[in-house]
């Protein structure tokens, strides 16, 4: 639960780390710990729902695994950019322990592949690869 004190955005601005679960559960945890200070998603997501790129200084209400607000995070940088440019900070600052680039890479290839992928419009997005755009949100606990 949140303090009273804390700057609340307004309800619309919500963001939420993977799906309801472990992982969201495991995601939530490092946000709030300040270890997790990224988060990555296919920018082709965004265009799908016709949303707004977040913007630096705007505040988004975290919930957790019960769409419960847990937290605020404000935005620091937007980039889309190619998966095949991710580096070692973007992997170390998405907080979840992954060795290298590679790794993350993994994991993240993964999770688009069975979980969003299967969830877009059929013939939106084949197959990744190097030249797949991808969104980086950097952001700070507020």
């Amino acid at each position: 639960m949140q303090r009273s004190d804390t700057p609340q955005p307004p309800p619309g601005d919500v963001i939420t780390f993977a799906f309801p679960g472990p992982l969201r559960d495991k995601l939530v945890a490092a946000v709030l710990s300040g270890k997790k200070t990224a988060t990555t998603g296919l920018a082709i997501e965004w265009e799908v729902e016709g949303e707004a790129l977040p913007v630096v200084g705007q505040r988004h209400t975290v919930v957790d695994s019960s769409e419960q607000p847990v937290g605020v995070i404000e935005t620091t940088l937007v980039e889309v950019i190619r998966l095949g440019d991710a580096d070692w900070s973007l992997a170390r600052d998405e907080g979840e322990d992954f060795e290298d680039v590679a790794q993350w890479r993994v994991a993240h290839e993964r999770f688009w592949t069975h979980e969003v992928i299967p969830t877009l419009p059929a013939g939106t997005l084949s197959a990744l690869t190097d030249d797949t755009q991808v969104l980086v949100w950097r952001f700070r606990l507020a």
